[in-house]
């Protein structure tokens, strides 16, 4: 049992691939060192500022750094990377879209035990989704190499097919192994957790994931970055981070306007979505079959 890696070269719909098959997936340094150390850099007195976890899962030897689309420029590119984008749409593509769920980097200091055995997508209240019924598509980027010495993710390959709730320990899991600027790509259904560290040094990943844009966000976007500076980023990015309909009807604000219209920049249409009566019909049909 191992995590397959990919090439730099390979695209969304390569990783996708592989993400279908085994739920996890290493795409080989996907980005330089110089990123990885601008972001390090841009993030410092925050890296410093930042507590070590309160309990067990979180990590008492571990820090998590969030916010990272108002505190990092460079982790912008991460955010919306092409090949990370290509296969989030691929992988989620049986939803109307995905927005942005969380952004952080997590730092496991020397010491620190390994993370319990878990499921992303057991944030959302325990809901028991149906099974192959993927709801989200997440990424770690080294900043360092993970090595499993220095608390690499632990994962279970092929696991996102197996029956929710089976308790698994660290013994079944493989270090996922990888250097500065790879990104290990793997689907909220995996089973995985953080390694332990028995090095003398932190390991540092930056996490950014993804999900269909019809559940809440684990980081709230709206409150992180202020409204300043919101305004000066990207219209995609926005709407990556969820200033953008969640489907045909949710996420407008008051007068079925856009929420971008929130940040002043009202250039999108007026309603509840851009979908006709023909349209809804059919996605209706596709979904959930005929009446």
């Amino acid at each position: 049992m191992t995590v397959r890696h990919l090439p730099a070269d390979s695209t969304g719909e390569d990783v996708a691939a592989v993400l279908d098959q085994d739920g996890v997936v290493i795409v080989d340094e996907l980005a330089d060192a110089a990123t990885m150390d601008r972001i390090h850099d841009e993030l410092g007195p925050h890296l410093d500022a930042t507590p070590t976890g309160p309990d067990d899962f979180t990590g008492r030897s571990t820090r998590r750094t969030g916010g990272l689309v108002a505190r990092s420029v460079t982790a912008r590119g991460l955010v919306m990377h092409p090949t990370v984008l290509d296969t989030v749409g691929t992988t989620l593509d049986h939803a109307t879209g995905f927005h942005l769920h969380l952004t952080q980097v997590i730092a496991i200091g020397p010491d620190q035990p390994a993370q319990p055995i878990h499921r992303d997508q057991w944030a959302f209240d325990l809901f028991p989704f149906p099974p192959g019924y993927d709801v989200q598509c997440n990424t770690i980027w080294a900043m360092t190499d993970f090595t499993e010495a220095n608390g690499a993710t632990r994962v279970i390959p092929g696991s996102h097919r197996e029956e929710d709730h089976y308790r698994y320990g660290d013994d079944d899991t493989v270090a996922a192994e990888m250097t500065k600027g790879s990104v290990i790509f793997y689907l909220g259904s995996i089973y995985h957790g953080g390694g332990s560290n028995t090095s003398d040094m932190t390991r540092l990943g930056v996490n950014i994931t993804y999900a269909v844009s019809w559940l809440r966000q684990e980081e709230n976007q709206y409150l992180t970055v202020p409204q300043d500076i919101a305004r000066e980023l990207p219209v995609d990015l926005l709407k990556i981070m969820g200033y953008d309909r969640g489907a045909y009807a949710l996420g407008y604000i008051d007068d079925l306007r856009h929420p971008l219209e929130a940040l002043g920049l009202g250039s999108e249409p007026v309603g509840f979505g851009n979908l006709t009566d023909e349209d809804i019909r059919e996605t209706a049909m596709e979904k959930l079959g005929p009446a």
